[in-house]
């Protein structure tokens, strides 16, 4: 199967953020899911499959420690790289519309992604708040674009 779509998530704390990620990314039919950083792995942290419920197995992944390393392998396959993060940038979710192969990344739910990546990105799209609050939980937001990008 050729990848047309997948995620990076480098960071990410809740193991249980990682499990709802995976299920979302079946749902949504995302390719692949590369862990980076200390984001916790499905083989190590079995807590993970609780909020997975068997998607950490149906949906392919891989584990890199360095984001920026599957970010540049990632971009010589020809994917776009999509950072979902709000900067003073970055662009409503709603303007972009994918012409290529995408690599979606969502970041830390305390610190977002670092600016070494960010810099690293093909585009920064965020997701307007209405509200007070400044973002989403990470996989509820990752639920939003990945089905938006995947439509």
């Amino acid at each position: 199967m050729k990848e047309q779509f997948v995620t990076i998530l480098p960071n990410i704390r809740s193991l249980y953020n990682i499990g709802s990620i995976f299920r979302t990314a079946d749902a949504a039919g995302i390719d692949k899911i590369y862990l980076t950083g200390y984001s916790g792995r499905p083989d190590r942290q079995p807590q993970i499959a609780k909020t997975a419920l068997g998607a950490e197995k149906s949906v392919a992944w891989e584990y890199h420690y360095h984001t920026w390393q599957v970010i540049e392998d990632l971009k010589k396959q020809g994917f776009q790289i999509i950072a979902l993060e709000q900067t003073k940038t970055s662009i409503d979710y709603r303007k972009y519309k994918p012409q290529q192969k995408v690599a979606l990344l969502v970041g830390n739910e305390k610190t977002g992604l670092s600016k070494q990546i960010l810099k690293r990105c093909d585009k920064i799209i965020h997701l307007p708040m209405k509200g007070q609050k400044e973002s989403l939980n990470v996989a509820v937001a990752f639920g939003i674009i990945s089905y938006y990008l995947n439509s």
